[in-house]
């Protein structure tokens, strides 16, 4: 009994390995398949979902369908926070939002996309190269399994959209503009002198449109293809935030799929944000002179007025380093001129 017993062992011990080692060779064979699920508030027809499209049929033309993203774009499923937070309890999601959201777990990304910051898409491309801005998405990624495939998804900066002419912050007074429900944006608004309006963007031309609010804030790609020109006919140039959204995924998510494929995602997603932002400068000046063909018109700010009225924004953050906002500012003037 005691040999047979003996026999069984070594038998196991054997055969152990090679079970193994085809479960891993399965896993990353020809019949791995693993569908994830995408999700982001732009509209079908704004540059964003356009450059995501390409990503997606690239992945799945790479990885021979092996990997499939469905995109569901304009809000069909969980965005803004609850979004990223889908991502953080390892569900097979993949979140496109503004960085700020990331905020809620490591404080000082609200502070990486805070008001008033960046004067061009170079500054913030430089920035999330820094060791100080890897060592947020390791923070990021270990400490609470967020996988940045991209920060850099650039949409151009926000302006306001109303239907009256914003030169200066007492021009916002009284005035409630639409923000989406990130705290950074909402505090910003309000330092800048209006009453931010959280709102979900399907509500949020209608509300225009009703009295419901004043105007909402967004781009020039937005302002082209989202209807908001049509409800708000000024855009106010104040360009107080760069807009820009990241590429989220559950880091045990992304670890679990075969090493090639992980390769494709992250080039693809690294191209498909250069693409984009290539789209999003070709594009400015013929989508604002289409704008005024329509009739809509743009005016430039008291840009100082309103950087001024922002700087208790970053005072207030909670949770960030302390002196961030000047650290940033110190990572900014090292960029090579």
């Amino acid at each position: 009994m005691k040999k047979v017993l003996f026999t069984l062992l070594v038998l196991a011990l054997v055969v152990m390995p090679v079970m193994a080692q085809g479960s891993k060779e399965a896993a990353s064979g020809d019949d791995y398949k693993l569908v994830l699920k995408m999700s982001h508030v732009f509209a079908p027809n704004e540059q964003l979902t356009k450059s995501l499209d390409i990503v997606i049929k690239n992945i799945s033309d790479r990885t021979d369908g092996a990997i499939e993203i469905q995109h569901y774009p304009q809000s069909q499923l969980a965005v803004y926070k609850d979004g990223v937070e889908q991502v953080a309890r390892g569900a097979n999601f993949i979140s496109v939002e503004d960085p700020s959201y990331l905020g809620d777990y490591v404080p000082d990304f609200n502070a990486l996309v805070g008001p008033m910051l960046y004067k061009s898409f170079d500054e913030y491309e430089y920035m999330i190269q820094t060791d100080l801005v890897k060592g947020m998405l390791k923070e990021l990624e270990e400490k609470h399994r967020i996988k940045v495939l991209a920060l850099d998804y650039i949409f151009g900066f926000r302006n306001m959209k109303t239907n009256k002419v914003i030169t200066t912050p007492a021009d916002l007074k009284g005035m409630k503009i639409r923000t989406p429900g990130s705290q950074l944006f909402i505090d910003t608004i309000n330092a800048m002198g209006a009453t931010a309006t959280p709102l979900g963007f399907s509500e949020t031309l209608s509300a225009v449109q009703q009295g419901v609010v004043d105007g909402l804030e967004g781009t020039m790609d937005a302002y082209g293809s989202n209807g908001s020109a049509e409800v708000a006919k000024n855009m106010a140039l104040t360009q107080h935030f760069l807009g820009t959204c990241g590429v989220y995924i559950n880091a045990d998510v992304f670890n679990a799929i075969p090493e090639k494929y992980q390769t494709i995602i992250q080039e693809e997603f690294t191209a498909g944000a250069k693409h984009m932002i290539r789209e999003i400068s070709n594009n400015y000046e013929s989508t604002k002179a289409r704008l005024e063909a329509q009739g809509n018109k743009f005016n430039e700010v008291d840009s100082a007025a309103f950087a001024a009225t922002v700087t208790s924004v970053y005072e207030n953050m909670k949770g960030v380093t302390p002196g961030i906002y000047q650290t940033l500012q110190d990572e900014l003037a090292k960029m090579p001129k």
